[in-house]
């Protein structure tokens, strides 16, 4: 799924002395070129430092680690994000929705999103920052399409409308990282006509 350059998912502000913009967007370009070429993990602050111009003093100054400046580089790269689909059909939303999710995901930038997600098992400020500014986001858009679904009557309303969005969009993401299972529209289609036999009218 693509992702919006809204305002809430624009890089926080840090304390100290302003950022050169110039010097920033240096930092994040060679972070994402790092990131495809040698893998988050291999990745190093001089690395970015050497790519990017900027000292490594510079960039600690501005972020605690390569991880956070790898979330802000994976955040800035993305794409505006769709709009709502609403096609009056809550299947068909949820299957356009879906689609979009698995394609993200079999991208390159799906996989340093799941490098970035592994991470955030042993990095509280990345786990953070993962969750309030990208899962939050796409979150409020599936609860959208939910809501219309409940509201029209296609929908189940006495299921809880989380776990719902969980049982829909829970398997491509177990498909990121597993690897177990092909990430195309085929599966999102499979994947979203089982969870309607259990949450349609």
């Amino acid at each position: 799924m693509t992702v919006s350059r809204a305002r809430q998912d624009q890089p926080r502000p840090r304390p100290g002395r302003p950022r050169s913009e110039e010097s920033r967007t240096a930092v994040l370009r060679a972070t994402s070129e790092l990131m495809q070429e040698v893998g988050l993990r291999a990745m190093t602050t001089e690395g970015i430092a050497s790519r990017s111009g900027a000292s490594k003093a510079t960039i600690y100054k501005w972020w605690p680690n390569k991880y956070a400046v790898a979330l802000e580089a994976f955040l800035s790269e993305m794409f505006a994000e769709g709009a709502n689909p609403d096609t009056g059909s809550a299947h068909e939303d949820f299957r356009i929705v879906l689609r979009g999710v698995t394609r993200f995901y079999a991208s390159p930038s799906g996989r340093v999103f799941a490098q970035l997600v592994g991470e955030a098992q042993f990095d509280p400020v990345v786990a953070v920052e993962l969750r309030d500014r990208f899962v939050s986001s796409r979150r409020k858009l599936v609860r959208a399409v939910w809501d219309r679904g409940v509201a029209r009557g296609e929908l189940r309303s006495d299921v809880d409308p989380e776990a719902a969005i969980d049982l829909v969009f829970g398997p491509v993401m177990y498909r990121l990282v597993a690897g177990h299972a092909p990430l195309d529209d085929v599966a999102a289609d499979a994947i979203v006509d089982v969870a309607m036999h259990g949450l349609a009218h």
